[in-house]
């Protein structure tokens, strides 16, 4: 087993026990998971976060699904809150945005090695979309992947301010849309629909839901010029 420790002194080392190998990483999610990733030996590769709960049978379903079909190359699934997709579909650069989050994907070892490390520009604690990004990575190099509805795994959101999530969370996509030369109408649809998002809140006279909106909509902006210069 490998544990990669991002504490800046070695105080974790006690508490590790034998059969237990200590990775060091510099603070940041991608930079974690890069550490680890040459190291897999596993056939399957996840994801999942410290406060996620796999349901009992996961695994096995997974592994089945896997060995029923060689062409699969990897799944993807979602939490427990509503709004999801129902329908279970291969998954496109077009369809990547709302089919998949980090603790519900599940790739072949062998993608993971032709797609190697994450963009260590993206992921916690300064920027979210690592695991979007990867995902664009593998579909463009040919990787069949599907996003299955009926694999669940139950995660509570940390709260944070909305306004924080969407300047984060639209940076990030603002980014991947120039990073994969998105063509100019995704672009175009992307920037914009925040923008509607705000002008409807305010209609509704929900002012805090206005901000998240519009702070979207300005961090896209700023994610699509940063990645000019990255």
């Amino acid at each position: 087993m490998l544990l990669v420790d991002q504490d800046e002194n070695d105080r974790l080392a006690s508490f590790v026990r034998p059969g237990v190998e200590l990775l060091h990483a510099a603070r940041g999610l991608s930079r974690a998971r890069n550490a680890a990733l040459p190291r897999i030996e596993a056939e399957i590769v996840a994801f999942p976060d410290d406060d996620c709960v796999y349901p009992d049978d996961l695994l096995e379903r997974l592994a089945r699904r896997f060995e029923d079909d060689p062409r699969l190359d990897g799944l993807t699934g979602r939490d427990q809150n509503p709004g999801w997709s129902q329908d279970a579909t291969v998954l496109t650069r077009d369809n990547v945005w709302n089919r998949a989050i980090s603790f519900t994907i599940f790739l072949r070892a062998a993608v993971v090695a032709r797609v190697g490390a994450f963009d260590e520009r993206l992921g916690l604690p300064s920027s979210s979309g690592e695991e979007t990004d990867y995902l664009i990575r593998a579909l463009d190099g040919g990787a069949r992947i599907e996003y299955d509805p009926s694999i669940v795994v139950a995660h509570e959101a940390t709260p944070r301010p909305l306004a924080h999530l969407g300047a984060r969370d639209g940076a990030s996509i603002g980014y991947i849309l120039r990073k994969h030369r998105y063509p100019p109408r995704t672009v175009g649809r992307m920037l914009v629909r925040p923008v509607g998002g705000t002008v409807v809140a305010l209609a509704r006279g929900d002012r805090q839901r206005a901000r998240f909106h519009l702070e979207t909509a300005r961090g896209r902006v700023r994610g699509w010029r940063n990645a000019a210069t990255a």
